[in-house]
């Protein structure tokens, strides 16, 4: 599933370790370098881990860049990919640089733990709900952005959607993005969640065919919400790309997708959204666990809820100016 889980020789200890990386998605090097951090995090905290011993950063620098450019982008960046280590507990002790076509962004993220530190991805069981912790569509909300400068792109969409929206929409998927999946990983524990895993590039529906063929019982996943950056599942139907509605759409260091027990789902919502944890978690009961042969559905018409932007209410309240990156 998101991690590797390896006995070790010694005293009941496991080494649990996962590695990812990917392209630059967002315009920011330095938001950039904290989504690269929080998406190889995020295959840990799937599986109820909240420490993090060691991280390493894997890095490839573009050949087509100037050293200007270079000496600009590449510390932030970095800069961006340690800070986001840091909030998550851990630190960066070393990893690789290469140049080539392309930036990469990656790392790869171990820690040692007892058996009751991990919660594995296999005992859901009928009754079950599941609950989604970020909203979807990242993928369109950076693509219709990417569109604002492509006349014939944008024409496909500019009936259903506004630039504002577009604007709001980017910076909610990038804030989200960047979000770590710490909190809704303790949380886990507390609630007694029977079995997660994390959202990324298969899409909701994708991961969650992965995780209900995992489970020991005979179960089936039957999806019936699909919260969303506000307006984007507008602009995916509008462009006929994506599959966001059908939940085929990727996502980039997405929510978690928990399996918790029905009297719990409720309590783990609200506790998410508690100010003690800081802004911006949110928490949503997507589905139900039933018995069933290890699938995974959408229902023909799922409820979308539409997630506003943290910053509508700011761009709201002054019109004239736009919420800035966080930095």
């Amino acid at each position: 599933m998101d991690s590797c889980v390896i006995p070790l020789r010694h005293g009941g200890l496991s080494l649990v370790q996962t590695t990812d990386f990917f392209y630059p998605l967002v315009e920011d090097p330095y938001m950039m370098g904290r989504i690269a951090c929080a998406n190889v995090l995020s295959d840990l905290y799937a599986m109820g881990i909240t420490d993090c011993d060691n991280m390493l950063m894997l890095l490839s620098i573009s050949q087509k860049m100037n050293e200007e450019e270079r000496e600009k982008i590449m510390p932030l960046m970095v800069k961006g990919f340690r800070d986001a280590a840091e909030e998550g507990g851990t630190s960066v002790t070393g990893g690789h640089t290469v140049i080539n076509p392309w930036i990469i962004i990656g790392g790869v993220a171990t820690v040692v733990c007892q058996s009751n530190e991990f919660i594995m991805p296999d005992s859901a069981v009928p009754g079950d709900v599941l609950v989604l912790t970020k909203p979807l569509g990242t993928q369109v909300a950076v693509n219709a952005h990417q569109w604002l400068d492509n006349p014939e792109r944008w024409n496909k969409i500019k009936l259903v959607v506004s630039k504002e929206d577009v604007e709001l929409a980017y910076q909610e998927a990038m804030f989200s993005m960047a979000m770590l999946n710490r909190t809704a990983a303790g949380l886990m524990h507390t609630f007694n969640a029977h079995a997660a895993t994390d959202i990324t590039g298969f899409g909701i529906l994708g991961h969650a065919q992965n995780l209900a063929k995992q489970q020991r019982s005979e179960v089936s996943f039957v999806i019936h919400n699909l919260p969303i950056i506000a307006k984007m599942a507008a602009v995916s139907k509008a462009s006929g790309r994506f599959g966001l509605l059908q939940g085929t759409s990727a996502e980039t260091s997405g929510g978690l997708l928990i399996c918790l027990p029905r009297e719990q789902a409720a309590r783990f919502c609200a506790e998410i959204k508690s100010p003690k944890y800081g802004e911006g978690h949110q928490a949503w009961i997507i589905g139900i666990v039933e018995k069933g042969n290890q699938t995974a559905r959408i229902i023909d018409k799922p409820r979308i809820i539409e997630v506003m932007p943290r910053g509508a209410a700011l761009h709201h309240d002054s019109s004239n100016t736009s919420p800035e990156p966080a930095s």
